[in-house]
């Protein structure tokens, strides 16, 4: 291991949008997706992107990776062995925190000091109960925390904030920008001023058409972001998230798909086209200036629920393909 370790204990967030899934799905037969047209919805840019850069030209590559061992030194072995695999350091450490989590563990601090950039996904609450001012001592807390980490970080403020099974805590599209805006607020008081704030709703609340309600406007994101899984069917990443492309490319804002995934269901020569695919379509819409992988199997969860690559000779080869790519090492 090239990082040195670290003993204490670190609790990561039980992740989104993966729900017990038992269903037995027949894989495609000889997938094709070559031919298929590409989703693409051009701005060029430039774009302003906060603390946290977009690249010129080209996209950056990060990862979930669910370590084995919930602790700091399981974090730093995960990202290692599929560091090693894919034979090059990641751009961006995707990690989920819950609300009263604070960043600025050991194994963040290792992450920053070997040149990543964190992506913290961030479990707010209640929006009514942080704009009532029930938790501003916590949210100073982290503020403050990431201030201390003296680098730029993308912060994804309840990520996902659009799911139907979110809406008990987060009410409407209002309130979460209203909390947003709180939130925002509070971290500009206590100085932590390299934050890029990226808004990171589902694929599916754009096909639904709920998810634009979200949005706290340009002054207020610095990235866009879209989670979008070829999960439970089997259609080409820019059809899944088509609609997202089309209302993002108005907004002079890089986008960063924040967790993209295909599921074992779909068979090793499935999962491999449609990840040849995603390369094609990533290059072809300059907007996207960041993919981050979702490479974790969820505990309970059935086929087309889980999306580790490691392991699957196919599907591993073609994301091993897409990462070395010169296209995604600006």
């Amino acid at each position: 291991m090239r990082r040195g370790l670290v003993a204490a204990l670190v609790v990561v967030l039980a992740l989104a949008g993966c729900t017990k899934d038992k269903k037995d799905v027949t894989p495609p037969e000889k997938p094709d997706l070559s031919g298929r047209p590409v989703a693409v919805a051009i701005n060029p840019g430039p774009f302003e992107s906060g603390p946290v850069r977009a690249p010129r030209e080209g996209a950056l590559v990060g990862a979930w990776i669910k370590p084995e061992e919930l602790t700091h030194v399981g974090r730093l072995a995960a990202v290692d062995s599929l560091e090693s695999d894919l034979g090059r350091r990641l751009n961006i450490i995707n990690t989920y925190r819950r609300f009263d989590q604070m960043v600025g563990t050991a194994s963040d601090e290792e992450f920053l000091s070997e040149g990543a950039t964190l992506m913290i996904s961030w479990a707010t609450g209640d929006n009514r109960s942080i704009l009532d001012g029930e938790h501003d001592d916590l949210i100073r807390k982290q503020a403050q925390a990431i201030r201390k980490i003296h680098r730029p970080v993308l912060l994804r403020m309840r990520w996902e904030m659009d799911r139907p099974n979110l809406r008990a805590t987060m009410w409407s599209g209002g309130d979460y920008v209203a909390a947003w805006k709180y939130v925002r607020a509070i971290f500009h008081e206590e100085g932590a001023d390299n934050v890029s704030w990226v808004w990171c709703p589902t694929a599916e609340g754009f096909v639904r058409g709920d998810a634009p309600a979200f949005y706290p406007g340009d002054d207020q994101v610095d990235w866009t972001c879209v989670d979008v899984y070829a999960g439970e069917t089997f259609q080409p990443i820019g059809e899944l998230m088509g609609p997202f492309l089309q209302w993002a490319a108005p907004h002079p804002k890089p986008i960063i798909i924040g967790e993209f995934g295909v599921a074992k269901a779909w068979g090793s020569s499935g999962r491999a086209a449609w990840l040849r695919d995603a390369s094609r379509t990533f290059k072809a819409n300059p907007q996207i200036k960041a993919v981050a992988y979702f490479e974790s199997d969820p505990a309970g969860n059935g086929p087309t629920k889980q999306f580790q690559l490691t392991g699957d000779k196919a599907a591993f080869k073609a994301f091993h393909t897409l990462v070395r790519d010169p296209y995604f090492n600006p």
